[in-house]
Parts: C-alpha cells; structure tokens; sequence
C-alpha cells in the first residue's frame, strides 16, 4: 500500500476505485466497505484508493473540544488498511481553507483531477463541502458529468458502523476490553515510548515499563489492571520487520512497520497511583520473565483483559499482595488461552 500525506503528493490514477471516511478503529462494519471497495477495484480492473483527514475534522470544527479520542493513531489505521489489500491511502490534512471549499469545487478538484475517481462508494448520509452542504444527489449529479459512478452503502451499514464505533468507545473507557475486541475484529492496543518512572514497582518486586503515549488524541482505556501482550523489537531484530520494497509509510513507527518479533505477557496497570498519592495519570507494564533495560524503546502493548478497577490501598505492603494475586489472575488467564 501507498501512503500520500497530501493530495499533492498523489499521481491520478487512470481508474480510482474511491472510498472516504475517517474509519477510526477500522472496525468490522468499516472491513465490510473496504473488501467491497477491493473487491470492486480487483473487478473493474482499477486501483483502490481510500481518503482520509487528518487531523479528524472536528478537531479542526470545534477545537475548544478536547473530549474527542481516536480508537486508532493515523499510524495504527494505516497498518491495519495496508492488511486490507488497500492500495491507495491518501491523508489529506484537514484544514479552514479545505473545509471551505464548495461541493463543486471538491468534486471537481479533489475527486476529479486529483485522483481520477471512476468509481465512488460512499454512504447515503455522506455530506462534503463547505457547511457540509454536498449530499449524495449532488454526487451523483456530478458523476454524470465528469463520467464516475456512485455506489451507495446502504442505511443499515452505515447504523452499524456508527453504533460499533459508539459501543468500542464505550467499552474501552469501562475498561471492557474484550467487547471492544468483538467489535474490532482484533485487541485494541496502544503504541508507545518507555519512559524513566519512579521505579517504586522495582522496590515491591514489580518492575514497570512505563509507556509514553504521544498521541494525546488517542483513547485510552479506563483506569485498571489488565492482562497484556507487549511486543517489541529488541536489538539485532529490527532488520526482520523493515517494510517491503515499494510500500510507502508514513513516520516509521512500530505501527506501520509491523515490529512484533518478539511478544511477552504481563499485566498493565492505567491510572493516577492512589495508595502513592499520585498526581498523573500513568500507563505502566509489567513484563513477565523480562529483566531486560528497553529505555526509550517504542512498544506494542495489546489489551486482552480487565482484571480490576484501580483501587487505593492502605499502603504498599498491601498493594504488593494485590499485585501478587493481579499476577496469578493474569496468569491463569493466559493459561486458560493456551487450553483451547
């Protein structure tokens, strides 16, 4: 798959096959459109092409609002596309100026002439253009004109989309892991950098891997223990996992580089530390059977299952009993994994 971070940077094509959406999650119901997407390029012989924005429009719409959060950093979504069969993956930033084009000018200069469109598939809900006033009439209109059709996504795909992304949400942020999993197709996960802590789990025999996050759009799940998978690429291992001849990737990190050649478990911990009176909100790993220094280290880590809430303990001898039995629990998930 080829990713273009401007439609400027984009060649037009003899024959787009053309979806668009933010897609965030890339969740079941969004997999549906895009093997139709492949499915119709492969067919008719054309190349598939999915636009996107970035940032997400309405952080540009309504940028006083920080409750927006992502299921997917645009690294994490462009992985998961390239799985797809994508061929084209066009981030077009989203800007004032772009918002404020007219559904004329949109069609004509950003479908048309910039990226060939023959065919479009879209929802019956779509708008574009300035205030949002294109609708898919208008679409439809200008492909009898400019010579593409339009392949409308039924109502109910569309419902299903948009209730699978509400319910992810809602999941990850009460901590149901595993549900938001059943909607994905896949484990959440969140990419990040490991960061010098405080190193008190070291103290209490639990040693953490603390995880910087730079996306501050990203979701995180709720405050709690989980059991995880972390992956990550040690020294001598990076080779095996460079991207392909002729894939283009945006900012090489893990995500877009697939670097999993080694995976160990643990159990993650997400909030504010009580029982220390912590004043931030942390994100930390402990890693099983590791003793290894990974300072600076991008990681992997995926979301398998809640254990518990975060709780506010009497002190840390308490807390360290809990985190034995956190420990045990974990441990006897994973083992329930590998009977089946």
């Amino acid at each position: 798959m080829k990713i273009y971070q401007n439609l400027s940077e984009f060649q037009r094509l003899d024959n787009a096959i053309v979806t668009i959406g933010t897609f965030d999650g890339v969740h079941f119901g969004h997999q549906k459109i895009i093997m139709q997407l492949v499915a119709k390029a492969k067919a008719d012989h054309g190349e598939s092409v999915i636009l996107t924005f970035f940032p997400h429009p309405r952080m540009i719409i309504d940028p006083e609002n920080q409750d927006l959060k992502m299921i997917n950093t645009i690294n994490e979504k462009a992985a998961i596309l390239k799985e797809l069969g994508v061929d084209h993956l066009i981030i077009t930033p989203f800007t004032r100026d772009f918002s404020n084009q007219t559904p004329e000018e949109y069609i004509q200069h950003t479908l048309v002439e910039n990226i060939g469109t023959k065919h479009i598939i879209i929802g019956y809900d779509h708008r574009f253009g300035k205030d949002r006033t294109g609708n898919l009439t208008d679409l439809k209109a200008a492909g009898v004109h400019f010579g593409f059709t339009v392949e409308e996504i039924m109502e109910q795909d569309i419902h299903d989309v948009a209730v699978s992304s509400t319910k992810i949400r809602q999941a990850l942020l009460a901590g149901d892991v595993g549900l938001a999993a059943d909607y994905l197709g896949y484990p959440f996960s969140i990419f990040g950098r490991v960061i010098k802590g405080d190193k008190i789990g070291r103290t209490i025999g639990f040693p953490t891997a603390n995880l910087f996050v730079e996306e501050t759009y990203k979701l995180i799940p709720g405050d709690g223990i989980y059991a995880v998978t972390v992956e990550m690429s040690l020294e001598g291992e990076s080779e095996k996992s460079k991207p392909q001849s002729g894939d283009t990737d945006i900012n090489p990190t893990p995500s877009t580089l697939n670097l999993k050649p080694s995976t160990f478990r643990g159990m993650a911990y997400i909030g504010q530390r009580p029982t220390i009176n912590g004043m931030t909100r942390n994100i930390e790993v402990n890693i099983f059977d590791f003793d290894q220094e990974i300072y600076g280290q991008d990681i992997k880590m995926n979301f398998l299952k809640f254990l518990r809430h975060d709780v506010k303990f009497t002190g840390l001898e308490a807390l360290t009993l809990q985190l034995q039995k956190d420990k045990e629990a974990t441990l006897a998930f994973f083992a329930s994994q590998d009977s089946h």
